[in-house]
């Protein structure tokens, strides 16, 4: 748990301590300041969770990375049977795939050397 999570849960509650303590009195100055502290802290929260979820996404990445180099036949044959399945499954959508990277290529190789910019050359 990150500390701005701590932090901003513990403005969140104090804001609304002081925004119960400003209705309770009747104080719209202390209410609203109230209102402030607590929205403070739950922006602080919301980016505590952030940066949580950014870091657990990240050592999620490098354990199937560090899975995958470990185990590269493994994961060659998953990878392969994945893809034989999405074929099984979508055969027209995977010819299709398949044709547009094809003619993709064959755009790429087979266009004319470029040729580079005429001389201007001036007689006077």
């Amino acid at each position: 748990m990150d500390k701005d999570r701590i932090v901003g849960s513990a403005k969140e509650f104090a804001g609304r301590a002081e925004g119960a303590v400003g209705d309770l009195a009747g104080d719209a100055q202390t209410q609203a300041s109230g209102k402030a502290r607590e929205a403070a802290g739950t922006v602080q929260n919301l980016y505590g969770q952030a940066k949580d979820a950014v870091r657990d996404a990240g050592e999620t990445a490098a354990g199937y990375a560090k899975d995958a180099y470990e185990n590269p036949s493994d994961t060659l044959r998953d990878g392969s049977q994945a893809i034989s399945r999405k074929v099984q499954d979508n055969p027209l959508g995977s010819l299709l795939i398949a044709g547009g990277i094809g003619f993709a290529l064959a755009l790429l190789m087979s266009r004319p050397a470029r040729r580079p910019p005429p001389r201007w050359r001036y007689y006077g």
